[in-house]
């Protein structure tokens, strides 16, 4: 399950570098690249989309980020050392050898 959204993330984040490339900073990018407005597909679609995708992996990215930060959350550090002394006493402490009177 973690690597599966690990790799989900990285796929998104690599989309989105294309998406961003794709845009012109001055509004151009590759919708200038199309015909007239009133085309199917034309100026204005192309921007849109180009738009939604990039907010719609932006968001995938953010929300899957903080999915998995949450579902890999470590335990606290006291139930660390609780564990830890229930693994000493199930295996015996080594220095409990009789002393010298």
């Amino acid at each position: 399950m973690t690597g599966l959204f690990i790799s989900l993330i990285a796929l998104a984040s690599v989309l989105l570098i294309l998406v961003v490339f794709i845009q012109n900073p001055k509004g151009g990018g590759l919708s200038s690249d199309f015909g007239s407005a009133q085309q199917i597909g034309g100026v204005q679609k192309t921007t849109d989309f180009i738009e939604k995708a990039t907010w719609g992996l932006a968001s995938f990215i953010a929300i899957a980020s903080i999915f998995l930060t949450i579902t890999l959350k470590s335990p606290d550090p006291s139930s660390k050392k609780e564990e830890k002394a229930k693994k000493e006493q199930k295996k015996g402490n080594t220095n409990t050898a009789p002393k010298n009177q």
